[in-house]
């Protein structure tokens, strides 16, 4: 009778202690009408939270012993450090291999990661406590789960923002997120109030402020996608008609054909052409989407692609540089070619 009790009792809690986080996470996926995020990035984000939940386990074991601190006292000033450092550091790579370009994909990983953190988390504490109550579940599944995803969330979103012109992310950029993660999460450890006031304080603030900032990033997408597909178009339009040479990038390459190899400007020439008809066809892509159709990619997008890597090998770093300001680089574009590329 007792075993039957607690298999109760666990089939009560588990679901209040782990799906709250996941339910959140499915419902901003449904909330993207661009689809920017694949599901097997999202999975992929969600292992990669729980490897860093396992990882966040063992140092914070040997820092309490190096420490000499109490749970208590750890848990609030050094475990939020450690912890959303190494959160961190997986929606850092996302920034640095141009998987995140706008607000929304930045919202939903970097709230993965924080979901799969949870979830091998509460799987653990499962695991340790037999004696489980369903307000210790709650507070874990509906607070300390959202808390983890939203903190990751807010720490994407304030990079992503601030490195938004950049080709690459910076260390600069990626302090006040991270102490804006680390602030939220030790506040929320310490209780200041009930644990249940600090779940229903994390109910109340963290969904709102991420559904407005998911709205706020589809009005910019579309406002982005309406101005630089028509600047793309025209450099096109210049390119195909013959007056390239007009416009500031072709005086440029003009003037190089006297100091460079020819067969090299003019692969650097075809390397703005195939870039910013990629660039259209992200674009279109995202166009699509927005208005409910998903255009699967032709044979000939994918030969451009096999183009584009080819004219990247061909100039060299040095030739990408010297481009980078005419195809004015930053994440966004170079997030739009992953788009396409995926």
């Amino acid at each position: 009778m007792k075993t039957l009790h607690h298999a109760l009792a666990m089939l009560t809690v588990v679901p209040v202690g782990l799906l709250p986080v996941i339910l959140f996470l499915l419902l901003l996926i449904y909330l993207d009408s661009y689809r920017m995020v694949r599901m097997r990035l999202v999975l992929a984000m969600l292992a990669a939270g729980g490897v860093v939940a396992v990882v966040c386990y063992v140092l914070n074991g040997e820092l309490m012993d190096l420490f000499g601190m109490s749970l208590t006292h750890y848990s609030r000033w050094i475990a939020p450090i450690v912890e959303e450092t190494l959160k961190a550091m997986v929606v850092l790579w996302l920034f640095g291999t141009h998987r995140v370009g706008f607000l929304v994909d930045s919202i939903i990983l970097g709230f993965a990661v924080g979901a799969g953190f949870a979830v091998v988390e509460n799987f653990y504490y499962l695991y340790l406590d037999h004696n489980t109550t369903l307000t210790l579940w709650i507070v874990r599944g509906f607070g300390t789960a959202v808390m983890h995803g939203g903190v990751v969330a807010i720490f994407a979103v304030i990079t992503q923002t601030l490195a938004e012109r950049r080709v690459n992310v910076r260390l600069v950029h990626c302090v006040p997120g991270l102490l804006a993660a680390i602030a939220v999460h030790s506040i929320f450890n310490h209780f200041y109030v009930s644990p249940v006031l600090s779940t229903i304080g994390v109910l109340l603030i963290l969904p709102p402020l991420l559904y407005l900032l998911l709205r706020i990033s589809e009005h910019r997408t579309h406002n982005w996608l309406e101005v630089d597909f028509d600047e793309d178009a025209e450099l096109m339009r210049m390119i195909n008609s013959g007056k390239f040479d007009r416009t500031p990038a072709g005086i440029f390459l003009s003037g190089l054909r006297e100091k460079l190899d020819g067969t090299l400007v003019a692969d650097m020439l075809c390397y703005l052409r195939v870039y910013t008809e990629l660039a259209l066809r992200a674009k279109g892509l995202l166009l699509a989407r927005e208005n409910g159709l998903d255009v699967e990619l032709d044979r000939e997008t994918r030969d451009k692609f096999e183009e584009l890597r080819y004219l990247e090998q061909s100039i060299g770093v040095a030739g990408r540089m010297t481009m980078r300001p005419f195809l004015q680089m930053t994440t966004k574009d170079l997030w739009q070619l992953y788009v396409l590329g995926k």
